[in-house]
């Protein structure tokens, strides 16, 4: 595949960076295919991205439709048919701030600006487009095989909220048609599995703009869910000697000064609210809170290690464009706990941590995942707690323990905590980039920061070290990402509706009723289906929307034999059986937490 280079250079393409090159090159054609449709459109930056391009375009009063979008993408084809030679030239910086001038392209004059030691910049043009831009591209459009223009959002001018919002065109570009193909089919896979569109089939959950974006409610299957996962990591917390408390959504501007947060994750948090002469926050992490729970009394090295729990809610303020249902939100409950202990315990505490993580990955079958130790950047001045020595002896004290562990993992810089280093493990879900779900942190910051104190054995006072870790991370996330990995058909045991009672006819309803009162007893979640419909449309409405495990059909047989005829939500027949055998087997899957 031949490239041009922004001095006019034709070379052979890396093929490393063919797919960068074709996105780049998309992006263009799409703002020459937006200004032939919109001459108004004035066009800020248009990159490529790791999984296709964008473009951000100012369109005056213009408001996209999705039937744009399709003339959008009909002009490309046009564009790349018409077989535009692409053409790089280089002006100095009058010459080019001359050309962007008179062109109207007034969001590249003030890139000039910002590029203010630059004393020249490339250009490519096709046909009767120009853009400013570092390329490289291809070299004419008809090597443009196969693209899609997919959505629009809204983004500010240099991600900053106090400039103009802009509309984000967004498209994918592939080598080929076949992998264009295969890309839409990932994605009508992504939107069956999408935990939004079950929630909502499924009645788990929802969100309203009065109440606020981002923040969303659980009803009360959802909750169901929710109550269960919270049930589950509680007991396995307390196998291990975790202790679990309740502590307010709120704290002071000083509480979050003293922790360091105010300094390093301020913009992530909600406005301070002023009351009585104090400012309060919405708390985006619990740990301050738990620090003072341990600085509440004096502590012994006998008393060590002291693991606090808890299911807490918490507050960030993401940008609307990130939000998503309630794998990504406002308001979300962590699974967090802070482990208190001495130096010499940290191994023994890091591997329980992981033992728990990985005992729980097992109980819910996930099998695609990486361990990543997650390290500051030194040069990284802002983000990051600023102590050298303490950064060296927390992540080499990290790395030791992993290694002694034997688990294996890759190193990341500049993922770390503000505070310290942290192992994440990232799940790779059925559809869509990993991301973390688990993680473990090593703190020798946060302690100090607050003069935390035990009693050594010697009776000399010392620092407890802390240990940060949430196993499902988030129970919503967690919920998520179960939603998605399963299609919302969860095992028995967390299922919202365990089994379904469907009456063939008015003449069975009676039995039926007995049958689901013997359930109600038996600590079942069970639902009776009274309506008039037909039993074929229960049985697909049970499986389908429902996602039922179990469904109880009641005929005259059954009602006559005193037995219930059983079907999965699999669609298997597993004929008539006694209620008692029924229950002894789903109480099993229960107990056993079958997958």
């Amino acid at each position: 595949m031949k490239i041009i280079y922004k001095d006019g250079h034709v070379d052979e393409c890396p093929q490393e960076e063919e797919l960068h090159v074709i996105r780049h090159t998309a992006a263009h054609v799409m703002a020459q295919a937006i200004k032939r449709l919109f001459p108004q459109a004035d066009f800020a930056y248009g990159p490529a991205t790791q999984n296709g391009f964008y473009y951000d375009v100012d369109l005056g009063e213009q408001k996209l439709t999705s039937e744009d979008l399709e003339a959008i993408e009909k002009e490309m084809k046009k564009i790349v048919k018409e077989n535009l030679p692409i053409k790089a030239f280089i002006l100095n910086r009058e010459d080019s701030k001359k050309l962007m001038a008179e062109r109207g392209e007034k969001y590249k004059l003030e890139h000039m600006d910002d590029l203010a030691d630059e004393t020249e910049f490339s250009f490519f043009q096709q046909g009767e487009y120009v853009d400013m831009c570092l390329g490289p591209h291809l070299t004419y459009t008809k090597a443009l095989k196969a693209f899609k223009v997919t959505q629009q959002s809204g983004a500010y001018w240099k991600d900053d909220s106090s400039n103009k919002m802009l509309t984000r065109i967004n498209g994918v570009a592939f080598r080929t048609a076949d992998e264009l193909a295969e890309w839409e089919k990932q994605q009508a896979e992504a939107r069956e599995r999408d935990h939004r569109k079950i929630g909502r089939e499924m009645q788990l959950f929802m969100t309203d703009d009065l109440v606020g974006r981002g923040l969303p409610m659980f009803l009360p299957n959802g909750y169901t869910v929710w109550q269960e996962l919270e049930t589950y990591i509680k007991r396995k917390e307390r196998a291990q000697g975790y202790q679990h408390v309740l502590t307010p959504c709120v704290g002071t501007v000083d509480l979050y000064k003293t922790s360091g947060h105010w300094d390093h994750y301020k913009d992530n948090m909600f406005p301070a609210m002023e009351l009585e002469g104090e400012a309060y926050v919405l708390r985006p992490m619990n740990c301050p809170h738990h620090m003072r729970i341990f600085a509440n009394r004096p502590r012994s090295y006998r008393q060590l290690p002291l693991r606090i729990g808890e299911i807490a809610h918490d507050f960030r303020y993401e940008s609307s464009g990130t939000l998503k249902g309630i794998e990504r939100g406002r308001h979300f409950c962590q699974n967090d706990a802070h482990l208190f202990c001495t130096p010499e315990q940290i191994k023994d505490e890091v591997a329980a941590v992981c033992d728990l993580i990985f005992d729980v990955y097992r109980d819910f079958g996930i099998t695609d995942y990486r361990c990543v130790l997650s390290l500051r950047d030194p040069a990284d001045k802002k983000k990051y707690h600023q102590d050298d020595a303490m950064w060296d002896h927390a992540e080499s004290a990290l790395r030791e323990v992993l290694t002694e562990l034997g688990i294996h993992f890759t190193e990341e810089i500049g993922e770390a905590a503000f505070y310290g280093p942290k192992l994440d493990v990232n799940v790779k879900p059925a559809v869509g980039a990993e991301y973390t779900l688990s993680t473990c942190q090593l703190d020798f910051c946060l302690p100090a920061k607050f003069n935390l104190r035990y009693i050594d054995r010697d009776g000399s006072e010392k620092c407890p070290v802390v240990i940060h870790r949430a196993i499902l991370g988030s129970l919503d996330r967690f919920m998520a990402y179960l939603i998605e990995e399963t299609k919302g058909r969860f095992p028995v045991w967390l299922a919202p509706m365990q089994v379904k009672v469907l009456p063939v006819s008015e003449k069975t309803l009676d039995y039926a009723r007995e049958i689901t009162s013997r359930l109600e007893e038996a600590e079942l979640r069970v639902v009776l289906d009274e309506s008039n419909e037909k039993i074929g449309y229960k049985i697909r409405l049970a499986q389908q929307e429902d996602r039922v495990p179990y469904m109880l059909v009641i005929g005259a047989r059954e009602a006559e034999n005193g037995t219930v005829a059983v079907r999965t939500r699999g669609g298997e027949d597993l004929g008539a059986m006694p209620l008692d055998d029924f229950l002894a087997r789903i109480r099993e899957e229960i107990r056993s937490r079958a997958r």
